[in-house]
C-alpha cells in the first residue's frame, strides 16, 4: 500500500527556485538596511540595561550567571521566582532582618517593585522573572532576558545611533573623545551611564576589564539602587561579551535619518538636564517615555519613507522627513468622540501598513540580485551608518533607471515563472499572483507579493502590529497608546471581536515632552518660555502627533478638534505645566515643575 504524499512547504519550494542561501536572506520579516530592529514584540522598559552593558563595554552582552544562581541546582528558568531571590539574598552578610517568612516576603515585594520583573508582568513571588528593571548602572549585570537578541536588537540600534560614530560596528572611543555618549570610556564620560552610576569606581582597566567595576560603600543611594546593587553583587561578576562577530554592534541605523538625530538629541538634553533633578523613579518613567516616543518617530518615519520610495525609488533628503501624522486622543479614552477618532487615525495607518512587509522583500529581492550581478556585486554602496545611497540604487534598478534593470527584472522574472509552476498544484493563490503580469508587469513586484502571501499577509501583519505596540508601550502607564477589544459588524453582517487601538498622551509623555520642549536649544542652561500653540504645532511637525489638525485623510470637525485642544490643556494645567492668567493664547505658556537646583543631586529620591 503506497504511503500518500505530504505536501510540499511553501519555504522549501522557495529554496528550490531561489536556492537555500538565497531563501535564508529572503524568507524573513526583516531588512536592516531601512530598519536595524526584528519586526516581532519585544519589552522596551527591559532595553536600558543592555545599553548599559554596551556602552560600558563596547560589545553585546553574553551569557551571566543569574540562571546560574538563583535557578535552583537544576538551573531552570522557571525556578527563578522573586521568593526564591528572596531567600538567597537574605542569607547574605549585607542583609540584616530578613530571617523570617515574613520579611522575606518583603524583601521580595521590594525586589518585585524596584528591581524585577516576572513574564508578562504578573504579580505575586512564585511567578518566573522575566526582565530587569533599569534601578542602577549595575543592572546591566543581570543578563535577563537569558538571550539579547530577544530584546529585537532594539538595544544595538539605541547605542548605535546615540554614539553617532562612522564604520561598520560602534566602537570603543579614544579618551578625551568629544561625545556625550561615549563607549567604553568612564562613567562620567557618557550622560546615561553618568545618570545611573552613583557611588561606582573603577579599578585598573576600565573598557576591557570586566572585574574593574565596584560600589563604594559609603556612597549613599536609594532604597531601589541598593537593592540593585546588592543583587548584582551576589553574581560577583557581569556577563561575558558575545563571542565573535556577533558580539559586534551594528553600527546600522535607520533610514530614518532625521528622526533618528532627533532622538538622539531630545535624549541628550533631557537626561543630561533632568537626570539629578527628578526623583529616580519618575526619572526612570520618564526615559522610557522618551524611548517609546524617540523609537514610534523612527518606525512611522521609516514607513513613510519607503512609500513614497516605492513610488519614486528615491528616500526623501533627510531634511525634509517626516514622521506619519496621526491623530492623538488627549483625553486618553474617557470622551468617547475623541476616543473614536484616534482608533479611526490609528485603523488607518495599521491598513496602510499592510504594504509594508510587500516592500521589505521587494528591497531584499533587490539587494540580493544586485550582490550577485556580476557588474554590481563590486559597487554595493557603504550602507552603514546609514543605507541611503543603497536603497537609492535599488530604487533605481526598481524603476527602470539602471543599466542593470533589465538583466535583473528578466532574471527575476524567469524565477516568478519557475516558481508559478512548482506552486500551481498546492497553492494556486500563489501562483496567480505570479501570473497576472498585465495587473503587475514588474516582475520585482509580482515576487514580493508572492513571497509575502506564502510568508502569511496574517502572520508578517501580526508581527509588525507587535512591533508597533512595543514601541508605543501600549497600555502602559507612561506609554503612547491604549487598546481595548471591541465587536464591530462588518460590511457583510457578521459580528467579529477585535482590538482597537489610538494614540493618547499619557500623563508621564506630556510630563518628558514638556520638560523637554521648555529646555533652551543646544547647551544652552535654563528654560525658554513655551507657549501652547508652539507645542503643539512641534508635537505635529516634530512626532507627528496631530492635537488640533486633522491628520491627511481623515475628515474631523472643528469643534472635536478644538475639544481635543481643550481636553489637552486642561490636563496641562492639572498637572501644575501650563500657565496663564486668562483666556488669551499669547498669556499660555508652558513651564517645568522640575528644574535644577543650585547644588548638585545624588540621584536620592
Amino acid at each position: 500500500m503506497s504511503e500518500s504524499r505530504q505536501p510540499t512547504t511553501a519555504r522549501a519550494i522557495v529554496e528550490d527556485v531561489f536556492s537555500p542561501k538565497i531563501a535564508r536572506e529572503i524568507w524573513t520579516a526583516n531588512y536592516e538596511d531601512v530598519l536595524p530592529l526584528s519586526i516581532q514584540d519585544f519589552d522596551l522598559s527591559a532595553v536600558l540595561p543592555a545599553i548599559f552593558y554596551m556602552f560600558r563595554f563596547g560589545h553585546r552582552r553574553g551569557k551571566g550567571r543569574f540562571l546560574e544562581t538563583f535557578g535552583g541546582q537544576e538551573g531552570r528558568r522557571r525556578d527563578m521566582t522573586i521568593e526564591r531571590v528572596a531567600k538567597i539574598l537574605a542569607d547574605e552578610e549585607t542583609f540584616d532582618g530578613f530571617e523570617d517568612e515574613a520579611t522575606k516576603a518583603i524583601l521580595g515585594d521590594l525586589l518585585l517593585s524596584f528591581c524585577l520583573e516576572n513574564r508578562k508582568r504578573d504579580l505575586g513571588q512564585q511567578k518566573q522573572i522575566q526582565r530587569v528593571a533599569p534601578a542602577h548602572y549595575m543592572a546591566s549585570w543581570i543578563d535577563l532576558p537569558d538571550a539579547v537578541a530577544h530584546l529585537r536588537y532594539a538595544p544595538e540600534m539605541i547605542t548605535a545611533i546615540l554614539a553617532d560614530q562612522g564604520g561598520e560596528s560602534v566602537q570603543i572611543n579614544q579618551a578625551g573623545a568629544k561625545s556625550s555618549f561615549t563607549v567604553g570610556q568612564g562613567y562620567e564620560d557618557n550622560v546615561l551611564l553618568k545618570a545611573f552610576h552613583q557611588g561606582m569606581v573603577r579599578e585598573g582597566l576600565f573598557s576591557g576589564n570586566r572585574a574593574a567595576d565596584r560600589f563604594q560603600e559609603d556612597v549613599p543611594v536609594g532604597l531601589d539602587q541598593l537593592l540593585m546593587i546588592r543583587l548584582a553583587q551576589k553574581l560577583e561578576e557581569p556577563p561575558e561579551k558575545l563571542r565573535g562577530t556577533e558580539g559586534q554592534i551594528s553600527n546600522q541605523r535607520p533610514i530614518a535619518e532625521q528622526a533618528a538625530r532627533d532622538f538622539s538629541e531630545d535624549m541628550r538634553r533631557f537626561v543630561r538636564t533632568y537626570a539629578e533633578v527628578l526623583p529616580r523613579h519618575a526619572f526612570v518613567e520618564l526615559l522610557e517615555s522618551c524611548m517609546a516616543v524617540g523609537l514610534t518617530t523612527i518606525v512611522t518615519s521609516v514607513l513613510e519613507l519607503l512609500f513614497e520610495w516605492a513610488e519614486s525609488g528615491v528616500i526623501r533628503q533627510c531634511q525634509e522627513q517626516q514622521p506619519s501624522k496621526m491623530f492623538v486622543d488627549c483625553s486618553g479614552g474617557l470622551e468617547r468622540g475623541l476616543r473614536s477618532l484616534a482608533e479611526q487615525s490609528m485603523d488607518d495607518f495599521l491598513r496602510r501598513s499592510e504594504r509594508f512587509p510587500t516592500i521589505l522583500m521587494a528591497l531584499r529581492l533587490l539587494d540580493q540580485s544586485a550582490r550577485i550581478n556580476r557588474k554590481l556585486k563590486d559597487q554595493k554602496q557603504r550602507t552603514r551608518p546609514y543605507a541611503t545611497e543603497w536603497v537609492n540604487l535599488l530604487g533605481d534598478l526598481l524603476h527602470d533607471r539602471h543599466k542593470e534593470s533589465r538583466a535583473i527584472q528578466y532574471s527575476l522574472d524567469e524565477k516568478a515563472g519557475n516558481l508559478a509552476e512548482r506552486l500551481e498544484e498546492e497553492y494556486p493563490e500563489a501562483a496567480k499572483i505570479l501570473d497576472s503580469e498585465e495587473a503587475e508587469p514588474n516582475p520585482v513586484w509580482r515576487v514580493a507579493e508572492t513571497l509575502t502571501f506564502l510568508q502569511g499577509r496574517k502572520n508578517t501583519q501580526t508581527k509588525f502590529v507587535g512591533m508597533m505596540d512595543s514601541v508605543l508601550m501600549i497600555s502602559q502607564p507612561n506609554g503612547l497608546a491604549i487598546k481595548r477589544s471591541v465587536i464591530r459588524q462588518t460590511a457583510s453582517g457578521v459580528r467579529e471581536k477585535r482590538e482597537a487601538r489610538s494614540l493618547v498622551l499619557s500623563d508621564a509623555v506630556l510630563d518628558y515632552l514638556v520638560h523637554l520642549h521648555v529646555l533652551l536649544p543646544g547647551n544652552k542652561e535654563g528654560h525658554q518660555r513655551l507657549s501652547l500653540k508652539s507645542f503643539i504645532r512641534i508635537l505635529r511637525e516634530r512626532y507627528g502627533f496631530c492635537i488640533d489638525q486633522a491628520p491627511p485623510g481623515l475628515p474631523i470637525s472643528n469643534d472635536e478638534l478644538q475639544r481635543n485642544r481643550f481636553v489637552l490643556e486642561r490636563r496641562l494645567r492639572d498637572l501644575g505645566l501650563l500657565v496663564g492668567v486668562n483666556d488669551a493664547e499669547a498669556m499660555k505658556h508652558l513651564k517645568p515643575r522640575f528644574e535644577r537646583s543650585q547644588e548638585d543631586g545624588n540621584g536620592l529620591d
